[in-house]
């Protein structure tokens, strides 16, 4: 009886497409670890209309530094002294963000951002008296008017407690509140060599708030503000000092409309 041939297997097939899957995986793995700084950087200012820039950036999205700067024309930007730090891990099912900054923060400032049941929640590490982010109040010319204009010279020092933002279907609420106080504030504007100290409170909720009050001081403050529909509303009015009445008057006319002796201050 004649042997049937032996059947020979199908030669197997080159492992290219195994090949090319795990170098399109090493690719993604690689853009994800290594993703350079720059591209959070370039998300700050398209976010931010270009008003705050990490500028200089080195390092990468989960681990690196940069200058931090505000305004958006580069012939009137203003930079912070020194350069910010971030290190930006996973956690959970969200991301935790520490910042760092010499010039400004006594210790690091965590942030967490993630999902609940609110939807998007971003929560803000509570900054008590003696780790306030402390600022010098020149950096707020980079914004352009007013700030320009008034040229302030001074020290901001921001605390916060319980603060937290939260985005549920495409709307934005903030809860917990902070203080930012402006402490020996002066400007070009006035012969003075000190106009005041001044606080700013902000109290979140439906209806977030502002009041603004002055610690001390020959030019008085005082005003009350809210957000309604993402805008702010803010009704205010500046006065002088008994006595200081011609050494303000020039930033009298600047900060607000003049109703005889009071400056009328009004936004949004």
């Amino acid at each position: 009886m004649p042997r049937r041939p032996t059947p020979h297997a199908a030669p197997a097939s080159p492992p290219w497409g195994w090949a090319f899957a795990g170098m399109a995986l090493g690719l993604v793995a690689a853009l994800v670890v290594f993703a350079p700084a720059r591209w959070l950087t370039n998300g700050l200012a398209a976010a931010t209309q270009g008003q705050v820039q990490l500028q200089q950036a080195q390092g990468t999205v989960w681990d690196g530094n940069a200058q931090l700067v505000l305004g958006a024309d580069p012939a009137a930007a203003t930079a912070l002294p020194g350069r910010v730090q971030w290190v930006l891990r996973p956690t959970g099912l969200g991301l935790a963000l520490q910042l760092s900054a010499p010039c400004c923060l006594q210790q690091p400032w965590t942030w967490r951002m993630g999902w609940s049941d609110e939807g998007l929640r971003v929560v803000a590490g509570d900054l008590q008296a003696n780790q306030a982010l402390r600022l010098p109040s020149g950096l707020l010319a980079g914004l352009g008017t007013p700030w320009n204009t008034l040229a302030l010279q001074g020290d901001m020092a921001l605390q916060t407690q319980g603060l937290s933002a939260h985005w549920q279907s495409g709307r934005l609420a903030v809860r917990g509140q902070s203080q930012l106080d402006a402490t020996g504030m002066s400007t070009r504007l006035t012969p003075l060599s000190l106009v005041g100290s001044y606080r700013l409170d902000f109290q979140g909720g439906d209806t977030p708030r502002i009041t603004l009050q002055t610690l001390d001081g020959a030019l008085q403050l005082q005003g009350q503000g809210q957000w309604v529909a993402g805008r702010l509303q803010f009704t205010g009015e500046a006065s002088a000092a008994p006595g200081r009445e011609g050494a303000l008057a020039n930033l009298l006319n600047i900060i607000g409309r003049r109703d005889g002796a009071r400056s009328l201050i009004q936004v949004g």
